[in-house]
C-alpha cells in the first residue's frame, strides 16, 4: 500500500504544469520571461511569445459533400485521428526551433487559407452551444502535449464563416461558458483565449464583433483565464477591446511590408495608450525570412511578438502550408525551413 501511494505522488507531482502569465508588455512561463535574457541585434527578445497559427490540428468536416476534398494524397481519404496524431508528434521540432506558442481554434480556419464561401462544417461548437467531444478529445491531446513541452496554446472560439452554424446569442454566451468551463476543469494555466479570430471581418452573431466582443473577453477573464481577440489584416483593436483584454491580438495580412508594419504597430501603440499590455502578431502571411528586414523582424524589433500564417498557394503541394488540408505538420517546406530557421536564430536556439 505504501508502495502504490509513493507512486500515485510521484504520478501527481511529475505531472506537466506549464504557466504562463503577463507583466507589463512580457510574457511568462512558470514565473520566467520567454527567452529569458535573450537580445538579437540591439533588440530584447525576452518576453515576446513567438508562434505559428496552425489552427486546424483538430479539423474535421461534416458535411459529406466536402469532405472528399480533404483527402491524403497517400490514402485518398481524409482522417480526422491522423491530422491531429502527426499534429503533435511534429510539436518537439517546432519548440527545437524556439516557437512558444501556436494558435489552434475551435472552429478552425479556411483549408484553403483564404475562402470566400464555407461549405464545409468544421466545429467543435453545436447549433445550441455545447461541444462535440469528439473535437475535445482532440484538442485535449494537443494541449496536453503543449503543457508538457512548456509551449502556450493560444485557442480560438470563433471563426467567421463557421459562426453561423451557432443559432443565437444565447447559444454563442453559452459556447464561450462551456470552453471556459472545460479549460478550468482540466486545470490547465498555459492557454490564453481568443473569443474570436477577426472580430471585425464578418460574423453574423453582433456579440462577436467589434463593438460587443468586450463582453465574451470578460466573461472568460471573470473564470479567471487570459483573455483577448484578434482583428484583420491591419485592424487596430477598439478601445472597448483595449480596456478589457490581457493582450492584443493584430494581424498582418494586408500590411504590405515592414515599413507598413512598423506603422501599423505605432498606431496599435498609440491605442493602447497608457495600457502596457503584450502585443502578439498572431497571423501574417508575408516571409521574405532570407532578407535582412521582414514583417517578422520589423515586428520583434518594436517588442512586438510575431505569427507564422502559412497556406498553400496555387501550385503547391502537400508538403505546403499549414492551414491548408491536408496538412503535413513538419518543417517540409522551403517557406517553413524560412521561418524556423530565422526564428532560430532570433531565439538563440542556433547557438545551444
Amino acid at each position: 500500500m505504501r508502495l502504490l501511494a509513493l507512486l500515485f505522488a510521484f504520478a501527481v507531482v511529475s505531472q506537466a504544469e506549464t504557466v504562463v502569465s503577463i507583466r507589463g508588455e512580457d510574457f511568462h512561463l512558470n514565473g520566467k520571461p520567454t527567452y529569458a535574457g535573450r537580445e538579437w541585434q540591439g533588440h530584447r527578445i525576452e518576453g515576446l511569445l513567438m508562434n505559428s497559427r496552425m489552427v486546424q490540428g483538430i479539423f474535421d468536416d461534416q458535411n459529406e459533400a466536402t469532405v472528399k476534398h480533404w483527402a491524403y494524397p497517400d490514402a485518398a481519404t481524409w482522417d480526422a485521428e491522423r491530422n491531429t496524431r502527426e499534429f503533435i508528434a511534429a510539436m518537439p521540432e517546432w519548440k527545437a526551433h524556439g516557437l512558444l506558442a501556436f494558435t489552434l481554434n475551435l472552429q478552425g480556419g479556411s483549408p484553403y487559407g483564404y475562402s470566400k464561401d464555407q461549405p464545409w462544417q468544421n466545429t467543435t461548437i453545436n447549433a445550441d452551444g455545447t461541444l462535440r467531444p469528439d473535437y475535445l478529445a482532440r484538442a485535449e491531446k494537443i494541449l496536453t502535449k503543449a503543457d508538457e513541452l512548456a509551449m502556450v496554446v493560444i485557442l480560438g472560439v470563433f471563426y467567421f464563416g463557421q459562426d453561423q452554424r451557432v443559432k443565437d446569442e444565447q447559444a454563442v454566451i453559452a459556447a464561450v461558458d462551456a470552453v471556459t468551463s472545460w479549460i478550468i476543469a482540466k486545470k490547465w494555466r498555459h492557454v490564453l483565449v481568443e473569443v474570436n479570430n477577426e472580430a471585425n471581418v464578418k460574423y453574423d452573431h453582433a456579440i462577436l464583433k467589434p463593438d460587443r466582443v468586450h463582453e465574451l473577453i470578460q466573461r472568460v477573464k471573470a473564470a479567471g483565464l487570459l483573455a483577448g481577440t484578434s482583428f484583420g489584416g491591419g485592424g487596430v483593436p477598439t478601445a472597448k477591446v483595449i480596456e478589457h483584454s490581457d493582450f492584443l491580438l493584430i494581424h498582418g495580412n494586408g500590411v504590405k511590408g515592414p515599413d507598413a508594419m512598423r506603422k501599423f504597430i505605432a498606431k496599435v501603440k498609440q491605442a493602447r495608450g497608457d495600457r502596457q499590455i503584450p502585443i502578439v502578431v498572431n497571423e501574417d502571411d508575408h516571409f521574405d525570412f532570407d532578407q535582412p528586414d521582414n514583417s517578422f523582424t520589423a515586428a520583434v524589433k518594436e517588442h512586438v511578438s510575431w505569427g507564422f500564417f502559412d497556406f498553400r498557394m496555387k501550385g503547391e503541394g502537400f508538403d505546403d502550408g499549414y492551414q491548408s488540408v491536408p496538412v503535413n505538420w513538419g518543417i517540409s517546406s522551403q517557406r517553413k525551413k524560412g521561418f524556423f530557421g530565422l526564428l532560430k536564430q532570433i531565439t538563440g536556439e542556433a547557438e545551444r
